[in-house]
């Protein structure tokens, strides 16, 4: 039997006013897994996490990590989890080792301050002033204090922003190795390809809501793969096979598909029975960004439109 370690349960969360920023969400994570939590700006994520750190009551559903409730029973659940907030709000006088000192003096079973600053590569900058430090830099540090305590649950919340593509890479390494050792990660992230990259499994808000779920490559399997190429001038698109279904811009052309693999091996046998030259040739699935852009798209449109598009995918 898989071993949840966070779980939700149609969960709600209101504010002054009546606006609800998250409507009967429900999902779980699984011990030792990592799950992302996409959505637009305004999509509910971070009122969502907060609610699993046990930072706010819902206003209605339940939340669990480790089967308990993370508001009501704080003192057992907190000294097992991590937390990186968007924005930590560090003293900017204190250098970057004073910050993890201070922090580990408050944290049960501390992390020694040059372990977890060599954790995420900020050993060489232990002496710097906050203040000094890069908005990536600041991240990092962000990503030390919420791995002081080994936390058995880790909770980051857009943890690279601001980072150059090379510290994205070690932090994505560092999560990684975290999970091997058994560590739960739930994220919420603007870079799909993070979450391509790091996740087990993820799931899309929109307006409060939970729309899709799954792995990265159940996500992306709910949209159509995609041929482009060139046709050679005096070659036009309705010399192509009629089985695909092609949309043409002058010679530039288009093929969306179900059966990439079948549709790309007919059109290269037609265009060498043909002599066609294709140029710009590019035959490809559908990537995680072009699923997330298609679905925030179609919800805010409307009628019959958005109700034929998402029919596949509830």
């Amino acid at each position: 039997m898989t071993d949840t370690v966070i779980e939700a349960r149609d969960l709600r969360r209101g504010y002054t006013g009546g606006f609800e920023a998250v409507r009967g969400v429900s999902f779980s994570v699984a011990r030792g897994e990592i799950f992302a939590l996409l959505g637009t700006n305004g999509a509910g994520k971070t009122s969502t996490v907060e609610l699993l750190e046990g930072l706010a009551a819902p206003s209605g559903g339940q939340v669990r990590v480790f089967g308990l409730d993370p508001l009501t029973r704080r003192a057992e659940v907190r000294p097992r989890t991590g937390v990186m907030l968007q924005e930590g709000g560090f003293p900017s006088d204190l250098s970057v080792a004073e910050t993890v000192r201070m922090w580990g003096g408050v944290t049960t079973g501390a992390r020694p301050a040059a372990e977890v600053l060599d954790l995420v590569g900020l050993a060489a900058r232990s002496s710097v002033r906050v203040k000094q430090l890069s908005g990536g830099e600041r991240r990092r540090l962000d990503l030390a204090l919420a791995l002081l305590g080994r936390p058995e649950v880790l909770f980051l919340d857009e943890p690279t922003t601001g980072m150059d593509p090379e510290g994205r890479r070690d932090t994505w390494a560092l999560v990684r190795e975290l999970r091997k050792q058994g560590t739960t990660v739930l994220l919420t992230t603007h870079y799909l390809e993070e979450a391509e990259e790091l996740a087990d499994r993820l799931a899309i808000l929109h307006e409060g809501e939970l729309v899709l779920s799954g792995t990265p490559a159940e996500v992306t399997a709910t949209r159509p793969a995609r041929i482009r190429f060139t046709l050679p001038d005096g070659v036009p698109a309705a010399r192509l096979p009629l089985t695909l279904r092609a949309a043409a811009f002058g010679q530039r052309v288009e093929i969306r598909t179900e059966r990439l693999q079948e549709d790309l091996t007919e059109l290269l046998g037609w265009a060498r029975e043909d002599g066609v030259r294709l140029t710009g040739l590019d035959a490809r699935s559908a990537s995680l960004e072009e699923a997330f852009l298609e679905i925030a798209q179609n919800r805010r449109g409307a009628g019959d439109r958005t109700e034929d598009t998402m029919a596949g995918i509830r």
